[in-house]
């Protein structure tokens, strides 16, 4: 397809090699002689980011749909005939999805350390609450202590995605809305695949507390299996 595809398989090996690592890093302060509850949710966010980011980045999947739903005409505007013309072919619309997937993609790649980052730093004041709390706590925890950081990182490499875009869709449609402002668009985009996100780390925080088994890790099997 373009340069954004091509990248995809080195950037899933540097995201998988991260994710390794990061989880490594919060294995090595697990206590002993007992069940960390601290540990227990630190680990609960790093498989849930982990198993969030490989399927919305897996190609042909996740991305492809949301960004069908997020739905570019929105975010672009509509400048009367000019837009209504290039948009007017269901094949042209399918190619344009595809490309800002792209785009949206290499953000989710420069998002992924940024939580695996939070995740191994962040202060845990009362895990014990976040492990009773509901299916969601810990991802709501995490969301609320990074505030705005994935928006910092997302809407810059949007917009540089956006300004040298190879797919020539991208471009065509760029130039042809005439005063089209791409840091609104970055801004906008950006936005909607921070929700996304969110929605889905929290959707495998979900998944695994309901089966924690799943994850094959003691920690987590002991703490969430035990229904405290």
């Amino acid at each position: 397809m373009n340069e954004l595809i091509e990248l995809r398989p080195a950037r899933r090996g540097f995201l998988v090699g991260l994710s390794a690592t990061a989880l490594l890093g919060v294995s090595a302060c697990a206590t002993t002689g007992g069940y960390s509850f601290t540990e227990a949710i630190r680990r609960l966010l790093m498989v849930s980011s982990e198993r969030a980011f490989a399927r919305m980045t897996a190609d042909g999947g996740f991305w492809d749909q949301q960004v069908a739903q997020i739905g570019f005409s929105d975010l672009l505007g509509t400048r009367g005939d000019v837009l209504s013309s290039i948009l007017s072919s269901s094949l042209f619309k399918s190619r344009l999805n595809d490309a800002f997937a792209g785009i949206a993609i290499e953000g989710s790649y420069r998002a992924a350390p940024v939580v695996a980052d939070a995740v191994r730093v962040i202060g845990i004041g009362n895990a014990v609450a976040l492990v009773r709390g509901g299916p969601t706590a810990a991802t709501s925890f995490l969301q609320s202590e990074m505030s705005g950081q994935l928006i910092e990182v997302l809407v810059p490499e949007i917009g540089d995605a956006l300004r040298v875009a190879q797919d020539p869709l991208v471009g065509q449609t760029l130039s042809a809305l005439t005063g089209v402002n791409v840091a609104q668009v970055a801004n906008s985009f950006g936005s909607r695949v921070n929700d996304v996100i969110w929605r889905e780390i929290a959707q495998e925080e979900s998944a695994i507390r309901a089966d924690p088994r799943s994850t094959r890790d003691p920690l987590l099997i002991g703490v969430l299996g035990a229904g405290l």
